[in-house]
């Protein structure tokens, strides 16, 4: 491949890292090859292998970025402490979680991809990455809990079924061809069983 504009230029790692997040977001890490990544970033494929040394490390970078790049919003987790029920916690948790995970598409592809395709290195990631997430959600929860209001053991486990259907309700429409099936329907369920 003959060198192309800004193969060694400033910003090529940003570059490399911005492209690869995009391809691997619409085709996955089995759909998508250094040869096309460089390609579209406009970089030799050896430039590639200079940031990252194996496609698997670029996966791992793209994945990282993504995650730092998830916030909880203050005023959604205000919303949940002054919920004055357990159900209206809940739906505000839900909320809370659409907006976070939906607010960037390619992290929620990303994440259901790796979820299919790298299971065991995906794993420790969003561990660690997610734990503070799911922690902090989780104890907005807790008293909810504690007085009876929600069924459920363990406010993390909850989150965990939330954050799922999150990242499952567009594959969940798509097979299932069901108009109006959003996370917003699924929630209102979840909460309907979750709550007395």
């Amino acid at each position: 491949m003959p060198e192309t504009k800004g193969l060694a230029g400033p910003g090529a790692g940003e570059r490399i890292l911005a492209t690869a997040t995009s391809l691997f977001a619409v085709h996955g890490y089995n759909g998508v090859s250094t040869r096309e990544i460089a390609s579209a970033a406009q970089v030799n494929e050896v430039t590639i292998f200079r940031h990252y040394p194996h496609k698997h490390d670029l996966y791992l970078a793209v994945m990282k970025s993504g995650l730092k790049q998830l916030h909880l919003r203050g005023d959604l987790l205000t919303g949940i402490a002054e919920a004055r029920d357990g159900q209206t916690a809940l739906a505000r948790t839900s909320e809370l979680i659409a907006k976070t995970l939906m607010e960037k598409p390619e992290i929620l592809r990303l994440l259901q991809f790796s979820a299919l395709e790298l299971s065991v290195d995906f794993d420790p990631l969003v561990r660690r990455h997610l734990s503070e997430f799911v922690e902090v959600v989780a104890r907005y929860l807790e008293p909810w809990i504690k007085k009876g209001e929600l069924r459920c053991t363990n406010s993390k486990t909850l989150v965990f079924t939330l954050i799922a259907i999150v990242t499952s309700y567009s594959s969940l429409q798509r097979i299932f061809l069901a108009e109006g099936l959003g996370p917003d329907g699924m929630f209102e369920a979840c909460a309907n069983f979750y709550s007395n």
